[in-house]
């Protein structure tokens, strides 16, 4: 009796170390060593321990206190602080976990099919821009591809890092290039978190929420409990609607950011102007979730390319992007002037980073002098044989970017046939016309998808294509 005795006590003993040491902190992988919290702004903080237990974070003089709800959950709102760091955050419940070299600064979501996904070794002069890379104050954290059925509470990742040239070849390229500019500007350390996948459609990153507010996407609203789909087998179906946003979004959320940048559109080419309306769930989506109606996003135009198929296409989704500028608080990097009609991925990211870095140096941190987008059709008006066009965003001035004729305008009267057309500059207009057009009445730009046009303002940003017709 008294050897089975020891023996319970012994399994006793056991079963309640084990239980002990699984009652620990746990945060998700989005907070962790080298990451950047928002500055200027309260900005969650939160985990999980055993229900019940009394959670203490605490960064410098501020500690604040939770307590763990039923299914293990906790969350605190550190104040608004001031860019600077590096701070160091320590979580004290069941057990302690402290993360280290914390800075606070700017934070932006990168997220995207393949453009976005882009690396900086794979970028233009990458080696030169790898050795340069010593911005200690930029980090990254990438989040890996992670269809899910179900929105996620945290999401595996190797955590963030440092900007190095030991690191940064494996950036987000677009994401890298705007936080450096950013920082240049700013003087303010700056975080990117790159949750993006090559060949993705714009669905399967859409919250409910954000289908949920636009009528045109009715079929996809109404039949969410359908999504997202999955194979014979069980397998997720990546591209399906919610699949990303519950794997790779979600688990992010409420963590602080200022806006996110976006570059997608390649894989809904042909969709014209319903591309438009699945934008517009998609920032309305992440602006609710975040529980953020002006969080910022910032979007690039695709690059021209030789897609194959009807080459309107892509001037159609062209036409659905400018369309989104209508949001508040969005804003648009034009790349025609910067493409390769051959490659899908132009290589040129250090462009558009700064150009989406523009956009927010206006809107965001009170810089309204400066010249941010290229010029964008306004109006226009025939005057006589001749079409005048009209543009915002004009900046010093309209230019030949290569100082020879405009290029890429044509021009069609009644019976709708389109004929290349002269364009000249007149001030702050385009004067377009053609021999075989006595009376017309409608003009394009850049309109078909290898179109690489030269017209630009004076501080080299290019004309976003445009038609004043909808047929």
């Amino acid at each position: 009796m008294r050897v089975r005795n020891v023996g319970w006590l012994v399994l006793l003993a056991v079963v309640v170390c084990a239980s002990a040491a699984s009652a620990a902190v746990k945060l998700p992988s989005v907070i962790g060593d080298n990451m950047v919290l928002q500055r200027g702004e309260a900005v969650p903080i939160w985990g999980w321990d055993e229900p019940g237990a009394k959670v203490t974070v605490t960064l410098g003089e501020t500690k604040l206190t939770a307590t763990a709800c039923e299914q293990g959950k906790w969350s605190v709102k550190l104040p608004a602080m001031a860019a600077g760091g590096p701070h160091t955050i320590t979580v004290a419940g069941t057990s302690t976990v402290t993360v280290n070299n914390v800075l606070v600064g700017e934070v932006w979501l990168c997220s995207g099919q393949s453009n976005m996904e882009w690396t900086v070794a794979s970028s233009n002069n990458a080696q030169e821009e790898i050795a340069a890379a010593n911005h200690p104050k930029i980090r990254h954290i990438k989040i890996p591809h992670v269809p899910m059925d179900k929105p996620q509470e945290d999401v595996a990742s190797s955590g963030w890092q440092v900007c190095a040239p030991q690191t940064v070849g494996g950036f987000t390229a677009v994401g890298y290039f705007f936080a450096r500019y950013l920082q240049q500007q700013l003087d303010v350390p700056v975080g990117i978190i790159g949750s993006n996948w090559g060949g993705t459609r714009i669905e399967p990153w859409t919250p409910p929420v954000g289908f949920q507010q636009v009528p045109a996407l009715k079929d996809i609203a109404d039949n969410l409990d359908k999504f997202p789909t999955k194979n014979a087998d069980g397998k997720i179906n990546h591209q399906s609607p919610l699949a990303l946003y519950n794997g790779m979004i979600h688990p992010l959320v409420p963590y602080g950011i200022r806006g996110a940048l976006w570059y997608q559109g390649e894989s809904n080419n042909g969709e014209a102007m319903l591309y438009f309306e699945k934008q517009k769930a998609l920032i309305a989506g992440w602006r609710s979730v975040w529980n953020k109606p002006d969080l910022a996003f910032y979007f690039v135009q695709l690059a021209p390319f030789r897609y194959g198929g009807d080459p309107k296409n892509l001037p159609g989704i062209w036409e659905a992007q400018t369309a989104t500028l209508a949001i508040p608080k969005t804003g648009m990097a034009v790349t025609v002037d910067i493409a390769n009609v051959k490659d899908i991925h132009p290589r040129n990211k250090q462009d558009v980073g700064q150009r989406l870095g523009l956009w927010a140096m206006v809107q965001l941190y009170g810089k309204p002098d400066i010249v941010y987008s290229g010029p964008l059709y306004k109006s226009m008006k025939v005057e006589g044989n001749k079409i005048r066009l009209s543009f915002d965003h004009v900046g010093g001035g309209l230019v030949s970017r290569d100082g020879k004729p405009l290029s890429w305008f044509t021009i069609a009267g009644e019976d709708k046939s389109f004929v290349e057309a002269k364009a000249e500059i007149d001030g702050d207009t385009v004067v377009v016309t053609a021999d075989s057009v006595a009376k017309p009445v409608a003009a394009r730009f850049g309109w078909t998808q290898e179109a690489e046009p030269n017209l630009s303002n004076k501080e080299g940003l290019p004309a976003s294509p445009f038609r004043t017709d909808k047929w």
